[in-house]
């Protein structure tokens, strides 16, 4: 009915489309006016193969990449009964509470919002009973789905996830995807189960991850497949096409949440894969080394961008060559990396010889090396 009654609305806009074209209306103008509405309502299965079926959603998502997806289920007609996000929080240097912006586009698009702390909570499951969905979509959502949950919507419910799973399941797939130096990831459309990302694979579209790629710029890709994805993929749920495999055992990985530590530049690892951490955190969370000073405590910068240089044998850490011509050579546990843009403490991103006018630098100088051990992907 919902299908239908989505299919009557688009006949009545074409039929209105008549009336706002053209001269004076023909009489077969005059009789499309009438028919299209009630053809519509009458026998939808006609129409069925040039509308796809409009089904009604639960959406549960926070951050920008979930706020695409929302945009692109109500942009293709679904029903956005309900949408669910994280409680506001503080944001930015001045800590002021903000919306996320899920809230802020399901509040433009004018969508019933929910907030609950946990869903756990017999209030909210009861409120998600009410709305009668015919399936949950969920996107860096960022609160555990329990079984009674997952059973609610006809459907069951379905995750946008940012990988080529089962490789990085998690958190925070994106970044440690260029991170690891992989050349390709994707979107999985997975059926989520009580599992960490452990559902069925009911859609996968593949993205190469470009030399140049960013965490930021990979993010924004991904943002827009996984839109197109989960669009494609409702399309073939509701016709009973959208396919199903498990994910296999072999090629497991994990994508652990960003934290401070990770932040931290460990100068032993092969240049290589220095250059891809900094790619992976830009721009959040930024990677940082602390520079050692004689008599006093070390000065943290952040790095932005660097390049793989020549081989040196030298300590991790040691700084080879620094001024503006020569540029900013540090040695790593396999070669050298030349830094290229840095950032001090309350100051803004610089080219390194701009960095180094400000920042003193001396070859023989070392930059700290963090006592983690090196993570093995």
């Amino acid at each position: 009915m919902r299908a239908a009654a989505a299919g009557a609305a688009h006949a009545a806009d074409a039929a209105q489309a008549l009336h706002r074209t053209g001269p004076a209306p023909t009489l077969s103008e005059r009789f499309l006016r009438i028919l299209l509405p009630f053809a519509w309502y009458r026998f939808p299965f006609v129409f069925s193969c040039c509308d796809p079926a409009v089904l009604r959603l639960i959406f549960a998502g926070t951050p920008d990449f979930a706020a695409s997806a929302l945009a692109a289920l109500a942009d293709a007609g679904h029903d956005v009964a309900l949408v669910l996000t994280r409680a506001d929080q503080p944001a930015g240097r001045g800590r002021a509470v903000q919306q996320s912006a899920v809230k802020q586009l399901a509040l433009q698009r004018g969508f019933a919002v929910e907030q609950p702390r946990t869903l756990r909570d017999e209030v909210i499951q009861q409120r998600l009973y009410e709305v009668a969905a015919d399936v949950m979509v969920v996107a860096a959502y960022g609160l555990i789905l329990p079984a009674a949950v997952l059973q609610i919507p006809r459907l069951g419910c379905l995750n946008i996830h940012a990988s080529l799973l089962p490789r990085w399941r998690g958190a925070a797939p994106i970044q440690r995807a260029i991170e690891a130096g992989d050349a390709e990831t994707g979107i999985t459309i997975m059926q989520m189960d009580e599992g960490l990302d452990t559902g069925a694979m009911r859609l996968i579209e593949r993205e190469p991850i470009r030399p140049d790629d960013t965490g930021g710029s990979l993010h924004d890709r991904l943002a827009a497949l996984g839109a197109r994805a989960i669009v494609a993929a409702l399309a073939q749920l509701e016709a009973g096409t959208l396919p199903s495999r498990p994910q296999p055992e072999a090629g497991v990985t994990y994508a652990h949440k960003l934290g401070r530590a990770d932040a931290a530049i460990d100068w032993r690892a092969p240049a290589a894969r220095i250059v891809d951490k900094l790619r992976a955190f830009d721009p959040v969370p930024g990677a940082t080394a602390t520079l050692l000073r004689e008599g006093g405590a070390g000065e943290t910068v952040k790095v932005w961008r660097a390049r793989v240089a020549e081989d040196a044998a030298h300590a991790p850490g040691t700084i080879l060559r620094a001024d503006a011509a020569a540029g900013l050579a540090v040695a790593c546990g396999d070669g050298v990396v030349e830094l290229l843009e840095l950032q001090k403490a309350g100051a803004r991103r610089l080219p390194v010889a701009d960095f180094l006018r400000g920042f003193p630098v001396a070859a023989g100088e070392r930059f700290a090396v963090p006592e983690t051990t090196l993570q093995q992907s």
